[in-house]
């Protein structure tokens, strides 16, 4: 009987499992941008203090949760590659480079964190402190380049390939999305370390939310507005899907609440409205972007979608059962680390 249920409702949700899987890729690398941004906007705004203990706290702020941060990279990648191969290989060749380097800059981080206070010497701690910032700046300028450029859409011959080179994908439209990117981190992590630091520490991070706030703003207005120019196939798309403009005014909300959330000391309110923020910014893209996976420009005809570039129908539903296997393990254990480490930074002998 069990077996004849599970039979039934794979057979009910196979026409479905494509847009099952496009909204589940979407949503690990949402939960990714919420999770590791926080942690690569405190590395974009750690050379903002002097201090070595203002910098210790930063990094010790992040240091129980910034690699099961990353994880969620590695599983949306997994999770690409299994779901739409097609799309896998495109990205993953077409953005060889930009991929390379975004991994030298995490390996960076990681190592800095590590390193940085293993000696006292300043000269020491101030080339990791600054390899520190220096990969958290170029990894979400990395990442935010690869967004720019699937958004306006990249070359594509008639097999899907990437014919272009690796100073196309460094046009002016996706630079202008990684510094976006950037302004998004480093507000997303100045609210982070409000919630984990306390007296004058706080007040001067408190100080940094609005200016980074409007930054941010700033960032995202030039951005949409450049995109009228530089995506006019895109913007059709936007505006022949008029319910994109609701999640868009939710998310203008959301931000509003940010800075009232901070105004009214509630701070982990204010952490959940940016990464609700975050969340909305992403279901945006994929609301618009649906139901390409890799967007060919100027060959519409050549994109890759979650129709041409999908595993087979079984491939799917068996994936669909092993997330619903492994995905509340992951959320527990998630939710337990965050939990353990909840409260204030306070530095002690075992510190970063």
């Amino acid at each position: 009987m069990i077996a004849n249920f599970f039979n039934n409702a794979a057979a009910m949700l196979a026409p479905y499992y494509t847009t099952i899987w496009f909204v589940l890729v979407g949503a690990l690398f949402t939960g990714y941008s919420m999770l590791d941004g926080f942690d690569l906007g405190v590395g974009v705004l750690h050379l903002l203090v002097s201090k070595d203990e203002d910098r210790r706290i930063f990094l010790n702020a992040i240091g129980p949760v910034w690699d099961g941060n990353e994880v969620w990279l590695v599983v949306g990648g997994g999770a690409l590659f299994a779901a739409f191969p097609g799309a896998y290989a495109t990205v993953f060749s077409g953005f060889y480079l930009p991929f390379i380097f975004l991994l030298v800059f995490l390996i960076f981080r990681a190592v800095a964190i590590e390193f940085r206070s293993k000696e006292p010497s300043p000269l020491w701690r101030q080339t990791w402190d600054i390899l520190f910032a220096l990969g958290s700046l170029l990894a979400s300028l990395m990442l935010g380049i690869t967004l720019g450029n699937l958004t306006r859409g990249i070359p594509l011959d008639s097999q899907g390939e990437f014919i272009g080179t690796f100073w196309d994908l460094l046009n002016p439209y996706s630079l202008l999305m990684g510094i976006t990117v950037i302004a998004l981190f480093a507000m997303h992590g100045s609210i982070y370390l409000v919630i984990k630091t306390e007296g004058a520490l706080q007040e001067k991070v408190k100080c940094w939310v609005p200016k980074l706030l409007l930054l941010f703003v700033g960032c995202y207005f030039l951005f949409n507005c450049s995109t009228l120019l530089v995506a006019p196939h895109l913007a059709h798309v936007i505006f022949s899907r008029p319910w994109i403009f609701l999640v868009l005014l939710f998310d203008l909300f959301f931000l509003w609440k940010v800075w009232c959330f901070l105004k009214e000391g509630k701070e982990l309110s204010a952490f959940f409205s940016s990464c609700a923020v975050m969340a909305l910014l992403l279901a945006t893209f994929g609301l618009s972007y649906y139901p390409n996976m890799v967007l060919s420009y100027p060959h519409p005809e050549n994109s890759l979608t979650i129709f041409n570039a999908a595993s087979t129908s079984k491939t799917l539903g068996l994936l669909c059962f092993i997330v619903l296997m492994g995905l509340p393990m992951v959320l527990s254990y998630t939710t337990g680390v965050y939990w353990i480490f909840r409260g204030k930074t306070k530095l002690t002998d075992t510190s970063y």
